[in-house]
């Protein structure tokens, strides 16, 4: 069954890609949900975790499909250093430095992780927060752009860094990416925050989480800031871990019909699942935008 598609940088995507979540982490039930997920049109998947990347191999193994498309995830973390030391070690002073300064007034105080420290970043010190070649170059040599063209670049650490205003370590990893021959995704995850921030990035789209149960998605700001927004938008976890499967339709027609959304990635934990999504997309349109002049 054909999926609707779209173009990204001039390459066909499903608008929707399957994130496979197996009820255990074990990678071979992992591997038997894509084998179906396959078997009823799905040619892309979503690989945030190794177990779903070591799984994904094994599927372009068994099918011989070279039209498999995984999406990668890279934290930009792996790609930012202080002192020579990695980023995550300053973690509780980064969030405490965030929390206190730069926070959004418009973001609840709790969405940050709980910090063990009360020190705070000066100037000085986030001015000294480094690129990491080493580092990154390892983490980035994971990855194949032939089996996973598509890169997302950011995670928490992407926010982050955007908080901290530091975005010429992101415009360096986004190149660095571009060089190895993959096509750079910014992966975010507080829409009203990091979509104007982050737009100067040369990035084929960008990913936030878009469902009305995610904390921090503000259906009464992000929603016109992501039709007005001129660049590609992927929904991630639209279903919200599923819990909005009976609703899908209308999730996706808001997505697709309403914001205009290029693309979505629902995580899908059984067969049924994926049956049921795959039939509503039946409904839906590919979305092929226009050529610039």
């Amino acid at each position: 069954m054909p999926l609707p598609i779209t173009l990204l940088e001039g390459r066909k995507v499903p608008r929707v890609i399957f994130s496979v979540h197996a009820s255990t982490p074990d990678p071979q039930k992992i591997l038997s949900l894509m084998r179906i997920a396959y078997g009823i049109g799905a040619w892309s998947f979503d690989l945030s975790s190794p177990k779903q990347l070591e799984s994904f191999r094994k599927l372009r193994d068994l099918t011989d499909d070279g039209d498999l498309m995984g999406f990668c995830h890279l934290d930009a973390e792996k790609g930012a250093s202080l002192l020579g030391k990695p980023l995550h070690r300053f973690e509780s002073k980064i969030t405490s430095t965030i929390r206190r300064d730069l926070l959004p007034s418009n973001l609840p105080r709790n969405i940050l992780p709980a910090s063990s420290s009360s020190e705070v970043f000066t100037q000085k010190e986030i001015d000294r927060i480094a690129f990491d070649p080493l580092r990154f170059e390892e983490a980035l040599s994971l990855f194949d752009p032939e089996a996973s063209p598509f890169l997302f670049i950011g995670e928490q650490y992407g926010d982050w860094l955007l908080a901290l205003g530091r975005i010429d370590l992101l415009h360096e990893m986004v190149a660095r990416i571009r060089g190895k021959g993959f096509i750079p995704v910014f992966s975010g995850q507080w829409a009203t925050f990091v979509l104007p921030k982050a737009k100067p990035l040369d990035v084929a789209a960008y990913a936030v989480p878009i469902n009305n149960k995610w904390s921090l998605f503000d259906l009464q700001h992000a929603a016109p800031l992501i039709k007005k927004f001129d660049k590609p938008v992927i929904s991630l976890n639209p279903l919200a871990d599923g819990t909005l499967l009976k609703e899908s339709e209308g999730a996706f027609s808001f997505l697709f019909d309403e914001l205009k959304v290029y693309a979505a990635i629902p995580k899908i934990a059984s067969e049924g699942e994926a049956r049921t999504i795959v039939e509503i997309l039946t409904k839906f349109s590919s979305f092929i935008p226009p050529r610039k002049a």
